[in-house]
Parts: structure tokens; C-alpha cells; sequence
């Protein structure tokens, strides 16, 4: 179905495939700012925050054994954990702002999103994107301080500018297919590898495998959000990877992305056996693939989607916990 053939929805001025979201307006035009708390609550998309808790406590495990004997540093920890939820939380409301003043979300089929939904106003749903941004860059700020590592100030600056023009911009990489890249990179390795940094000024072979595994997950549960909008996605030019790869092969890629890790895993367990326990998380992780590739409704995407993110949380307490104790 296209726009033209859509059932009859009210009219709206969108730049589509490569609209400015600072210059479109936004289709709805009913109930603007009578957002409640709950709706906001929503927007933040919380069952997408164990892919910013799940790096920092297994990089804080694996930093854990490069100091061995000597002491660690929560407060450092909790600083990173603050950035990482900030960050998630940012680039959670950001997309609500630009696909919904693009009108990619006019479509949609998940859960309403504040902008494209017209219970917010776009300018308040940017203003809370930009103060979690904030949030974040300032507890970077403490933690760069804390630990002199000033290089620190790039790497935070370049995790926010990446969460805006994810979907933000006149050219958006996550219209692109690249979205999976950027949660690798920074959901995966930049969020592990920088916990384990700040506790020990060090990397090792843990972090290095965590993040792989972890950023592997997060991928897997964005490949299980797009294959939910696919359709809908094709229809609004948002070429995600799972539109630029079609249904089946996203869902197979799915599951690629969901059981990897779990070899690393395996490999990890000759260095650490009591890692064998986080294996256990298989038994989310598989009937989260079965649910993907039999899905036939969005409601079960949604249902592999939340059983990923609970794995992603398994994986990374776990394998954290293992290394630490």
C-alpha cells in the first residue's frame, strides 16, 4: 500500500526520504502537549535500557581482573553507567523527534511514539532528547576529569553526535541500513571497552570478547524492532537493514545475532569455567529466535524483542560477575 492508497488520515507536510526534521511538520494535529507522565515514560523506551546496563557491568568486570589485588572504582562505574543510560535514553527520544516530524512514523505499527502521535510537541520531545544528551556528556565530563583521560572528551562527543544523526539530519545513516553498526559500536564495544578503561586504564581479551558478545545483542534487538515496521518502514523510505535485506533474511540474521555470543561464551569458559552459568540465558535467547522466525504478527516481534533485551542483560551481568568474582 502506498500514502496515496492509505485509508484517509489527516493531512500533513512531510520530507520523506530526505526531509530536514528541523523544517517538516509533523501529520497529527490533535492533542498537542497533553502528553502524561506515563506517555513520556513510554518515549523513553525502557525495555531498551539493558543494552546500556549490560556493557558497563561486564566492562566493569573485566576491568575488575586487570587490577586485580588492587581496589576498583565504583563511583567510576556508576559515572559510566549514568553516560550509557543518558546516551540510550537521548538517542531513545531523538528518534521520536525526527522520524515523527519526518512522518516516518505515520505507519507505524508498534508502540505510538510522542511526535508522531501529536501527544507531544516537537519541540519538547527535542528538548528532553537534548538534556538526557546533556546528562550524558556531563558525567562523561566528570568521569574524563576523574580519570585524566581527556581523549575521553572525543570519544563522548562522537557517541552523541552518532545518536543524533542516527535518525536526525538530511541524511540519517539509520535510513541506511547502518543503524546495527552504530549500536555495535557504540552500544557494544565503545560502552564496554570504556568501562573496563576506567577502572583500569587497560584493555584485555574479556572486554574486547564482552563487547563483541554484548553488541551483538544489541543488534538483535534492533534488527527485532525493524522487522516489526518492515512494511511500514518500506512504505516511509526508512531503508533499515531489515528493509535493505527483506523480512526473512532479517530474521535470520536475528538469530545470528542473538546466539554468537553465546559462543564466545563458550570460548571464554576455558579462561573462566564458571562462565558456563551464563549459557543458561539460552533459554531466552532461543525462544526468542523461534518467536522471529515463525512471527506472523508485531505483537510477537515485540514479545522477541524484550526476551533479547532480557538476554542482553543475562549476558552482560553475567559474564561480568564471572570475571569479577
Amino acid at each position: 500500500m502506498t500514502p496515496a492508497e492509505a485509508p484517509s488520515k489527516p493531512k500533513s507536510r512531510t520530507h520523506g526520504r530526505s526531509g530536514n526534521p528541523g523544517k517538516a511538520v509533523t501529520a497529527p494535529t490533535t492533542a498537542r502537549g497533553r502528553a502524561t507522565a506515563g506517555d513520556w515514560i513510554a518515549g523513553a523506551r525502557l525495555r531498551t535500557l539493558p543494552l546500556a546496563i549490560s556493557p558497563v557491568a561486564l566492562g566493569t568486570g573485566a576491568g575488575v581482573v586487570l587490577i586485580a589485588d588492587g581496589p576498583w572504582h565504583p563511583a567510576r562505574a556508576l559515572l559510566a553507567l549514568v553516560v550509557a543510560l543518558a546516551l540510550q535514553i537521548g538517542v531513545n527520544y531523538a528518534n521520536d523527534y525526527s522520524d515523527g516530524v519526518r512522518g516516518t512514523d505515520t505507519h507505524r505499527v508498534g508502540p505510538a511514539r510522542l511526535t508522531g502521535s501529536g501527544a507531544a510537541k516537537p519541540k519538547q520531545v527535542l528538548a528532553v532528547a537534548l538534556a538526557f544528551f546533556a546528562v550524558a556528556a556531563l558525567a562523561g565530563l566528570a568521569l574524563t576529569v576523574i580519570t585524566q583521560q581527556w581523549w575521553f572528551l572525543a570519544v563522548g562527543a562522537a557517541a552523541i553526535i552518532a545518536g543524533w544523526f542516527y535518525t536526525g539530519g538530511k541524511r540519517p545513516y539509520g535510513y541506511a541500513g547502518l543503524g546495527e553498526a552504530f549500536v555495535f559500536v557504540f552500544f557494544g564495544l565503545v560502552a564496554t571497552l570504556g568501562s573496563t578503561w576506567v577502572q583500569a586504564t587497560a584493555l584485555n581479551l574479556e572486554s574486547i570478547l564482552g563487547g563483541v558478545g554484548v553488541g551483538l545483542i544489541a543488534c538483535a534487538v534492533l534488527m527485532a524492532n525493524n522487522l516489526r515496521d518492515v512494511e511500514q518502514d518500506r512504505v516511509a523510505g526508512k531503508r533499515t537493514l531489515a528493509v535493505l535485506v527483506g523480512p526473512m533474511a532479517g530474521r535470520i540474521l536475528f538469530a545470528i545475532f542473538l546466539l554468537v555470543p553465546f559462543g564466545l561464551v563458550g570460548f571464554l569458559a576455558f579462561l573462566y569455567p564458571a562462565a558456563i552459568l551464563v549459557l543458561f540465558a539460552l533459554l531466552v535467547a532461543i525462544p526468542a529466535c523461534v518467536i522471529v522466525i515463525w512471527a506472523r504478527t508485531p505483537r510477537e516481534l515485540i514479545l522477541a524483542l524484550q526476551l533479547a533485551s532480557v538476554t542482553s542483560l543475562a549476558y552482560g551481568i553475567g559474564l561480568g560477575l564471572v570475571f569479577a568474582l
